[in-house]
């Protein structure tokens, strides 16, 4: 476990929270059950729903204990992008693709927040550290897995 602070808005904070409730209020006792109904059949050295259900039960420790470490090192980060002069986490930057002319808006967040269907990236990610710092009109260059990329920055808030 790292012992580094972990950005976080406070939407990503709140859903770690939630996530180890659901996994200590309704994972863990739902495996102990099964643990438990395991083993009333008896040998436990031939009981596949005895194994499974201690595999299980290992997995979800490991989750626990992965989202308390997270939730631990968390950092809050309730910075007002638009009054920025520079872009900042939690912006939302919209950019021109200047090889395809196609503009797109990208929140820059945390690794904890990523969420590639509403357009949430890393703030470590290339594109994200790429933006960190620039202003409007600024135009920068990527290396992306998909090649190469240059884009303009055309607003933020």
């Amino acid at each position: 476990m790292s012992t580094a602070n972990l950005p976080i808005t406070r939407e990503g904070y709140e859903k770690l929270v939630a996530d180890l409730k659901h996994y200590k209020s309704v994972e863990r006792p739902s495996v102990i059950l099964a643990i438990q109904e395991a083993r009333a059949q008896g040998d436990l050295s031939e009981n596949a729903e005895y194994d499974a259900a201690k595999e299980k039960q290992g997995k979800i420790e490991d989750k626990i204990s992965y989202l308390e470490d997270k939730i631990a090192r968390a950092h809050i980060i309730e910075a007002d992008a638009s009054a920025s002069e520079t872009i900042i986490f939690g912006a939302t930057v919209s950019v021109k693709d200047e090889g395809t002319g196609k503009e797109m808006d990208y929140m820059l967040v945390g690794p904890e927040d990523v969420d590639v269907t509403r357009n949430r990236i890393s703030i470590n990610s290339p594109i994200g550290k790429a933006l960190v710092g620039k202003r409007r009109g600024d135009t920068v260059e990527v290396t992306t897995p998909r090649g190469a990329k240059t884009f303009t920055v055309q607003s933020y808030r």
